[in-house]
């Protein structure tokens, strides 16, 4: 136990969970699409529909989004700030089936047109768990380095991809491998103990059958 479960994360209330952890659900989502985010879809279910309201979770996702840190006191003036920088937002009720009560559904469109989906939770204590990333399924923390790559279902890739790492220095800590069907498409969250260079993940773009890379530091 460190001291982040006694006494919580610094933050801007009233909640760890419906608020901190939100803000940080915005922030890797805006990290993930790699651009300003010009329009969302928020689906909120759960207790974050039910008494999200009341802990400012609409307003403390849309912080996330544009990028503002858990302790920034704009969170709640995030409303306004976002119409300041174009960005348009709609919430919703959804159902997600099997989901922790504090989740949340976003669908995201960036200034160049990019496009992601993510669900993830809010697990407690300003912490938070991706659940899946463009319709496939995941189940990381962001808390550590963690490189995120779309490919094709094919044989070779992922021993390619960990070649690359460790040539570059990098020791991987967990590897998950997700797809939507045998030969379709692909994803591999690895989450890794040191920084990645860029020129790293700039060689892994290069590879064969990889169709997307995204790096995601939240200590950046």
């Amino acid at each position: 136990m460190n001291i982040l479960d006694i006494i919580g994360p610094v933050m801007v209330g009233p909640s760890s969970s419906h608020t901190a952890g939100a803000v940080r659900i915005g922030q890797i989502a805006g990290k993930l699409l790699g651009e300003e985010v010009k329009n969302a879809r928020i689906g909120l279910h759960g207790s974050f529909l039910a008494t999200g309201k009341g802990h400012g979770t609409d307003q403390a996702l849309i912080a996330g989004l544009l990028g503002l840190a858990v302790d920034d006191r704009r969170i709640p003036e995030s409303f306004l700030l976002a119409e300041e920088r174009g960005l348009e937002y709609v919430f919703e009720a959804v159902s997600l089936r099997g989901a922790h009560p504090n989740s949340v559904k976003l669908e995201l469109t960036g200034v160049t047109g990019r496009k992601l989906e993510m669900v993830a939770a809010s697990i407690g204590g300003g912490r938070v768990r991706v659940c899946e990333i463009d319709g496939l399924r995941a189940d990381f923390s962001a808390e550590a380095p963690t490189v995120v790559v779309y490919n094709q279902d094919r044989p070779g890739v992922v021993v390619r991809v960990s070649l690359k790492l460790g040539l570059a220095g990098i020791n991987i800590a967990t590897m998950q491998v997700y797809r939507d069907e045998r030969g379709g498409h692909a994803v591999m969250v690895i989450e890794v103990d040191q920084e990645v260079p860029a020129d790293c993940i700039a060689d892994l773009e290069r590879e064969s059958g990889i169709e997307k890379v995204i790096y995601l530091c939240m200590q950046e």
